[in-house]
C-alpha cells in the first residue's frame, strides 16, 4: 500500500503536467460522451419533470382526490349515498356526439363534456372571455350556454355568440376553452371539447337506452387519510358497481406509463448514441496515445513501472471524460426549462428551474462505464509496447489484444454498462432485447469488415493505379475499414430501421387502410329507429354496404374467478383490460373473422353464457378454451366460458370486437346498434350529403367519417416519428463524429503513405482519386449493410411486432446510400486534403 500510494500520486501529478498542453485530438472524444450523455439526461429529466408534475399536481389533474368513474349508467341512489358520505361530490358526463349548425349546412365531431355547478373541485378552469363558468353554461329561454374548444369554431366557421344544435338542444356559443383542469386525467379525445351543463344534456336527449356514456364522479374527501383504502371499502360494498376508482396519487395513469416507455426508448437511442461514441472514445484514446509514442517511451526507458504509464494516460482520459459528462449533465440539467416552453400548453411540464439527481446520476454512470469500457484496450496495447518499437514510429497499429487483465476488465465494464441499461429500464424485455441487438450488431460489424478486408485482399488486380492503391488500403494492417464500418454502420441501421418503421405506418395509414375501411362508423343507433335508419343509407347510398350490430360496454373483471386488477398481465394485452371494451352478440361467426380454434354455438343456444375471444389477446393473456371471464355490464357481473378463440383483422377498421357472446347471454338486456357504411366508390361529395342527411334527421345519432380518424392519427403518428428521427439523429451525428475521429486517427500513417508516394512520382490528383476510391468503396459496403440490417430489423418490427404488412421502400434505399457516400467521402477527403499538401522532408526525416 506504501508502494501504489506514492506511484499512484506520482501517475496524477504527471497526468495533470501533460493536460497543460491542451486537449489536441480529444475534441471528438469529449463531442462523444457529451453528446451521448446529454440525450440520456435530457431524456430522463424531462420525463421526471412530466412525471413529478402529474404526481404533484394529481388533485388538479383529476379534478378531485378521487374520481369513480361508471360507463353507460348512473350511480344507483345506494351508489350515490356512499359517495356523498365521503365528501364533496362534482359530477361530469362525458360522450361523443354531432354537433350542428343550426341550418343543418355543416356538422362535426365533439367530445361533450356536462358539469354541475361544483366543477372543478381543485385547479381552475379558464375560458375565453375570462367569465365564472356558471354564468358561461347557464340557460335562458330554452337556449343554454356552451364553451367550445377553438378547434371546433375552426371547423365549422363560428364564433363566439353564434347558435350550435346537440341533439335536441339549442346551444349558444359563449366562450372558449383555455384551460381544462383535467383534461389529460380523461385521456386522449379525436374530437374538439364543447363543455355545457349537465341541464342542456338532458335536454339534449342524447342519453338514452345503450349510449355510450361515461359518467365520473369526482370527490373532494373530508378524510384524506382514508383515500388509501377507499377502493377497498366501495368494492366490498359494491361488488358488482363494475365502476373504476382512481386517486389522485394515479391521476393520469396512461399518460405517465407512455411518457415512461417513451423516455425509455429515447434514453436507449441515447445510449445508442454513447455506445457508438464509445468507439470514438476508442479511437482517440488510440490516437492520442499514437501521439505520446516518444513520451511514453522515454517514461519507459527512464524505469517508469508499465502500471504507471498506464495511471498517466487513464487519468488524462478520465479527466477529459468528466469534463464531457459536465457538459452533458449541463444540457441535461437545462433541456427541463427548455422543454417547458414547448411541452406546456400540451402536457403539465413544472417551469420552475429543478434539478433531477436521479436522471443526472444515470447519464453520469452511463459516461463513466462507456468510457472505461471503450478506453481500457487501447491503454493495455500501450502498456505492452516496448520502448524500442515505440522509437521506431511503431507499435499502436499492431492489432493483437492486450494481456488478460484489461481484456477482463473491458468484459468487466461492458457488462456493468449492459447491466445498468436493463435494471434501470421501464421494459426490461425490451432493455435484453436492445442490449443483445447492439452486441449482434458489433458482432455481424466486425464481420462485415472483415468480409470487406477478405474481398479486397483477394480482388483480381486492376489497371488504375488509384483503384489498386485504393484496394490496398483497405485491406492492408492498420487499415480504416473496421473504423468506418463499425462507426456508420450502427447509427445508418438505426436511422434506416426508424425510417422503414414510420413509412409502412403511413403507408398502412394513407393506403391499405383507407382502401378497405368502411366510410363511416354510427354509433348510439336506438333499437326503433334501426330500421328507418337503414332505409335512410341505403337511399342516400344504395350501392354501399351496411353493416348493424348490436352494441354493449363492459369492463373484464376476472379470470377463472380471480379479480384482474390484482394479476400480472403482460404488457401487450393490457389494453384489454384498461377501462370498458365494446362488446357485441352473436348467433353465427362474423364474416371478417376465422376461427382458430374451437367451434361457434347453434343459432339457437340456450345453455351457459359463451363467449368468443380474440385469439391474439386471448394468447398475451394466458387464456384458453374452457376458461372463465368475468364482464360487468351496466352493474350486473355476467361470467361466460370461452368457447372459441378467432382470428380479428383489426387492420381493417371494420367492426371488430375483442369479445363476441352467445345471443342469450344478454337476452333482454337494453342496448344500442353499431353500424358501417362502406362504398369505395363514393365521392367526398357524396359523403358529405350522407353525414349532413343522418346528422340532421337522427341527432342523438353520432356519425364518425373514417377518413378524417385516420389523418388525425397519421398526423400523431407524423409527430411522433419527427421526434424518434430527431432521436435516432443523436446516434447518426455520433456516427458521423466517431467516422471523423476514425479517419483523424490514421492520418499519421496516411501522411507517411502519401509523401512516400508523392515521393515516388505520384501526382495530387492520383492519390485524391485513391482516397475517393477507398471512401466510396466502403461508404458503399456500410451503406449495403445498413439497408439490410435496417430492412430486417423493421420488417421485423412491423410485420411480427405490429402485424401489419411490411414493404421495402426504394427511397430509403437511396436516401441511405446517398447519405453513406456523402459521409465517408466528404469528411475522407476534407481530413486528408491537409495531408496531401504534407511537406515531404519533415515526414522522411522521421521515417
Amino acid at each position: 500500500m506504501s508502494i501504489i500510494t506514492p506511484r499512484v500520486s506520482l501517475a496524477f501529478r504527471l497526468a495533470l503536467r501533460e493536460l497543460r498542453g491542451g486537449i489536441r485530438g480529444f475534441y471528438i472524444f469529449l463531442a462523444c460522451i457529451a453528446l451521448g450523455t446529454g440525450a440520456i439526461a435530457a431524456v430522463n429529466s424531462v420525463s421526471q419533470s412530466i412525471t413529478d408534475t402529474i404526481a404533484s399536481q394529481g388533485q388538479e389533474l383529476l379534478a378531485g382526490d378521487v374520481r369513480f368513474e361508471l360507463n353507460n349508467r348512473e350511480a344507483t341512489p345506494e351508489e350515490m349515498a356512499f359517495l356523498d358520505g365521503l365528501g364533496t361530490v362534482s359530477v361530469s358526463t362525458g360522450l361523443r356526439s354531432m354537433a350542428r349548425k343550426p341550418d343543418g349546412s355543416d356538422q362535426a365531431l365533439v367530445e361533450v363534456k356536462a358539469v354541475d355547478d361544483a366543477y372543478p373541485l381543485y385547479g381552475s378552469f379558464k375560458a375565453e372571455p375570462d367569465y365564472p363558468l356558471a354564468a358561461l353554461l347557464s340557460g335562458q329561454g330554452g337556449t343554454y350556454g356552451a364553451v367550445a374548444a377553438p378547434l371546433l369554431l375552426d371547423r365549422l366557421g363560428l364564433a363566439v355568440g353564434d347558435e350550435l344544435l346537440l341533439g335536441n338542444v339549442k346551444l349558444s356559443i359563449t366562450g372558449t376553452v383555455k384551460t381544462e383542469p383535467d383534461a389529460l386525467s380523461e385521456g386522449f379525445g379525436f374530437a374538439p371539447r364543447l363543455l355545457v351543463s349537465r341541464r342542456a344534456l338532458e335536454a339534449s336527449g342524447l342519453i338514452q337506452t345503450g349510449s355510450l356514456v361515461e359518467h365520473a364522479y369526482k370527490i373532494r374527501l373530508e378524510d384524506k387519510g382514508a383515500m388509501s383504502g377507499i377502493q377497498a371499502r366501495a368494492a366490498k360494498e359494491f361488488p358488482s358497481a363494475g365502476w373504476a376508482v382512481r386517486t389522485s396519487d394515479r391521476a393520469a395513469p396512461s399518460l405517465t406509463e407512455n411518457i415512461n416507455r417513451f423516455s425509455q426508448f429515447l434514453t436507449l437511442v441515447g445510449l445508442t448514441a454513447l455506445i457508438v461514441g464509445g468507439v470514438g472514445v476508442a479511437n482517440a484514446v488510440r490516437a492520442f496515445l499514437d501521439s505520446k509514442r516518444t513520451t511514453i517511451a522515454t517514461f519507459k526507458c527512464l524505469g517508469a513501472p508499465a502500471q504507471v504509464v498506464v495511471l498517466i494516460y487513464l487519468f488524462q482520459i478520465a479527466i477529459i471524460a468528466l469534463g464531457g459528462i459536465t457538459i452533458g449533465l449541463l444540457i441535461g440539467a437545462l433541456s427541463p426549462i427548455f422543454a417547458a416552453q414547448f411541452l406546456a400548453q400540451f402536457l403539465p411540464v413544472s417551469t420552475a428551474p429543478t434539478l433531477y439527481p436521479g436522471a443526472l446520476l444515470l447519464a453520469t454512470l452511463f459516461g463513466i462505464l462507456t468510457t472505461l469500457a471503450f478506453a481500457i484496450l487501447p491503454l493495455g496495447h500501450a502498456r505492452e509496447v516496448p520502448a524500442t518499437a515505440l522509437f521506431r514510429e511503431q507499435g499502436f497499429e499492431a492489432r493483437r489484444l492486450p494481456s488478460w487483465p484489461y481484456i477482463l476488465l473491458a468484459a468487466l465494464f461492458m457488462v456493468a454498462l449492459a447491466g445498468l441499461a436493463i435494471l434501470t429500464a421501464y421494459d426490461r424485455f425490451i432493455a435484453v432485447v436492445f442490449v443483445g441487438a447492439i452486441v449482434f450488431a458489433f458482432v455481424v460489424l466486425r464481420l462485415v469488415a472483415a468480409a470487406i478486408a477478405w474481398l479486397a485482399r483477394r480482388s483480381p488486380r486492376v489497371n488504375s493505379p488509384a483503384l489498386r492503391l485504393a484496394i490496398g488500403n483497405i485491406h492492408r494492417p492498420g487499415a480504416l475499414t473496421p473504423s468506418v464500418v463499425l462507426s456508420l454502420g450502427l447509427g445508418l441501421a438505426l436511422l434506416v430501421t426508424l425510417t422503414l418503421i414510420d413509412g409502412n405506418l403511413r403507408q398502412q395509414l394513407t393506403g391499405r387502410m383507407n382502401e378497405g375501411a368502411p366510410n363511416f362508423f354510427f354509433v348510439d343507433i336506438q333499437s326503433a329507429e334501426v330500421d328507418a335508419f337503414r332505409a335512410l343509407v341505403q337511399a342516400q347510398a344504395p350501392k354501399g354496404k351496411l353493416m348493424e350490430v348490436p352494441m354493449l360496454r363492459g369492463r373484464i373483471i376476472a379470470f377463472n374467478g380471480e379479480d384482474v386488477s390484482k394479476m400480472n398481465v403482460p404488457a401487450a394485452g393490457r389494453w384489454v383490460l384498461n377501462g370498458d371494451r365494446g362488446i357485441t352478440y352473436a348467433d353465427t361467426l362474423p364474416e371478417n373473422a376465422a376461427l382458430t380454434e374451437g367451434s361457434w354455438w347453434d343459432k339457437d343456444y340456450s345453455g351457459e353464457p359463451l363467449v368468443s375471444f380474440s385469439s391474439e389477446e386471448a394468447h398475451e393473456l394466458g387464456l384458453k378454451i374452457g376458461d372463465k371471464v368475468t364482464v360487468n355490464v351496466l352493474g350486473r357481473n355476467i361470467t361466460a366460458k370461452i368457447a372459441n378463440l378467432r382470428r380479428v383483422q383489426w387492420e381493417s377498421l371494420s367492426i371488430n370486437f375483442v369479445m363476441v357472446f352467445s345471443p342469450n347471454t344478454f337476452r333482454g338486456a337494453p342496448h344500442a346498434w353499431l353500424a358501417t357504411l362502406t362504398d369505395p366508390a363514393s365521392t367526398p361529395a357524396e359523403d358529405a350529403a350522407i353525414l349532413k342527411s343522418v346528422t340532421n334527421t337522427y341527432p342523438t345519432i353520432t356519425s364518425v367519417r373514417v377518413k378524417d380518424a385516420i389523418d388525425i392519427v397519421n398526423q400523431l403518428v407524423a409527430q411522433l416519428a419527427t421526434a424518434i428521427r430527431a432521436a435516432a439523429s443523436v446516434a447518426l451525428i455520433a456516427s458521423i463524429l466517431v467516422l471523423a475521429g476514425a479517419l483523424a486517427a490514421g492520418n499519421r500513417a496516411r501522411t507517411h503513405d502519401a509523401v512516400v508516394l508523392k515521393t515516388l512520382g505520384a501526382t495530387r490528383a492520383m492519390l485524391i482519386r485513391a482516397f475517393s476510391y477507398e471512401y466510396l468503396i466502403l461508404g458503399l459496403a456500410t451503406a449495403i449493410f445498413a439497408l439490410m440490417a435496417g430492412s430486417v430489423a423493421a420488417w421485423f418490427i412491423v410485420a411480427r411486432i405490429m402485424h401489419l404488412p411490411s414493404t421495402f421502400l426504394p427511397d430509403v434505399a437511396g436516401l441511405t446510400l446517398v447519405t453513406a457516400l456523402v459521409l465517408t467521402v466528404g469528411i475522407g477527403l476534407i481530413g486528408t486534403w491537409r495531408i496531401l499538401g504534407q511537406k515531404a522532408a519533415p515526414v522522411l526525416r522521421e521515417l
